[in-house]
């Protein structure tokens, strides 16, 4: 059997269904998690949960088939969000898989795992595992299934740390047809002053309404139009698995998630022992320049939500998020990365507040942005050109960042050129003070990609 190795992504496993994933993968994956937990890790049990696509019950069946043939039990947690399944992987203290290619296309789908305490497999853990499935030396015995329900759990987790103020909120929510249509309206109706409409809520893999990604503004045309019929205080989407958040301010305008960030910043920051805030390469300087306002410490950081997760958790910070909306608290129990309780805590700060999110977007520094810029290129060719750049940058003297790409920071403005994780192209983005000097940036960054293309 072939498996194509590009399968093996930075951050999980992800691959049209049935072409480079399809059950038969499945099941050999399945014999190499449950083997690998035991043999490397000396682990007997693991969870496993699924979101809604059309093609994730059969996977997860296959999953878990090949999990039992190495030797390993499985608790099956059946259709639950990604945050869900975080929450299983923590009240068991086990390892685990999730089903899920989250905010991609509906043809798409992949497996989200685990091997530590801090976040999903990232990097050189799921290099050196996709070795291991390809020595095909698996471990052999036979688990069994248990079934089980996080339901009750996660909605004790939500209640136990959102605290709602007296005024009530009006908003709408989009669940984008994804996993989150499993719980959410549950999860809402645990607050008595939330008042929401919601669309895209029936329970649907094909996503028939639109792609289900919020960190896409054109995948928010329909919530920015509700929130205006609506006369609503916020608008909120999540992404297919819902561990990503996307926000339409009152008057029906998308902002990107560093500026949530920025929001949350402002409230929490000043409760904060640990005033580091971690963000990623993307985000805006707005974000950190109101860190710094508030006595705040920036960190900025790699792309990737398992990195993101892991340094937030490993330095014990209150708070972190990233560009593409995952966004994790750290300040009142465990640190869960989820669409749904970040979308909570925004109305919890418009709950105790006058002021609507506009209001409170008023005072920040105002920089003008690119989106994502995706320049196609190969696998192979985009790491050299991100070296060639950094040469670049080098002999000019210029003051950058290479923690992930190079971001190249001048006194109003930045550049940010790196390779995406996710496939053969190269990510930039632009940001200054004026539209004059984002052109000069932007048009300095361009050629010299141009060059090395």
């Amino acid at each position: 059997m072939h498996i194509d190795k590009t399968i093996f992504k930075e951050y999980d496993i992800r691959g049209t269904y049935p072409v480079e994933l399809n059950e038969e993968i499945a099941y050999q994956i399945g014999r190499g998690y449950g083997s690998f937990l035991r043999e490397k890790l000396n682990e007997k049990a693991c969870v496993v949960g699924r979101d809604n696509r059309l093609s994730s019950l059969s996977l997860s069946n296959a999953l878990m088939e090949g999990i039992m043939d190495s030797g390993c039990d499985v608790y099956n947690y059946g259709l639950i969000t990604t945050p869900m399944h975080y929450l299983t992987r923590h009240l068991n203290h086990l390892y685990g898989i999730m089903v899920t290619a989250s905010h991609n296309p509906k043809e798409d789908n992949g497996f989200k795992f685990s091997f530590d305490s801090l976040a999903n497999a990232r990097g050189e853990m799921i290099y050196e595992f996709r070795d291991y499935v390809f020595k095909n030396q698996f471990l052999k015995g036979r688990g069994k299934v248990i079934v089980k329900d996080i339901k009750k759990e996660y909605l004790d987790y939500m209640q136990n740390n959102i605290h709602m103020g007296d005024k009530k909120v009006k908003a709408v929510i989009d669940l984008g047809n994804g996993a989150t249509t499993c719980i959410a309206k549950e999860v809402h109706n645990l607050f008595p002053n939330l008042d929401i409409t919601y669309i895209c809520d029936e329970n649907d893999g094909t996503f028939p309404n639109h792609h289900p990604d919020p960190a896409v503004e054109e995948n928010m045309e329909m919530l920015k139009q509700k929130v205006i019929e609506e006369n609503a205080d916020i608008g909120i989407a999540y992404d297919g698995d819902g561990d990503r958040i996307g926000i339409v301010l009152e008057n029906g305008t998308y902002i990107s998630a560093d500026l949530l960030m920025l929001l949350i910043v402002k409230d929490l920051l000043p409760t904060l022992e640990n005033k580091t805030i971690l963000y990623d390469v993307k985000c805006s300087k707005s974000l950190e320049d109101e860190i710094i306002r508030l006595g705040g410490t920036p960190f900025c950081y790699r792309t990737g939500t398992s990195y993101t997760e892991a340094k937030t958790k490993e330095l014990n910070l209150g708070f972190g998020g990233e560009f593409s909306g995952h966004i994790f608290f750290n300040d009142r129990s465990y640190a869960l990365g989820s669409g749904i309780y970040a979308g909570l805590r925004i109305m919890e700060i418009l709950s105790k507040s006058d002021n609507s999110l506009s209001e409170m977007l008023k005072d920040r520094t105002y920089y003008i942005a690119t989106p994502e810029i995706k320049i196609p290129t190969t696998n192979e060719k985009k790491f050299t050109i991100v070296s060639q750049v950094l040469e670049y940058v080098k002999t000019k003297g210029y003051t950058y960042n290479d923690i992930d790409g190079v971001r190249i920071t001048f006194d109003n403005g930045w550049a940010l050129i790196r390779a995406s994780n996710t496939g053969p192209n190269l990510t930039v983005r632009f940001e200054a003070k004026t539209e004059e000097l984002l052109e000069n940036i932007k048009k300095e960054f361009m050629d010299v990609l141009n060059e090395f293309l």
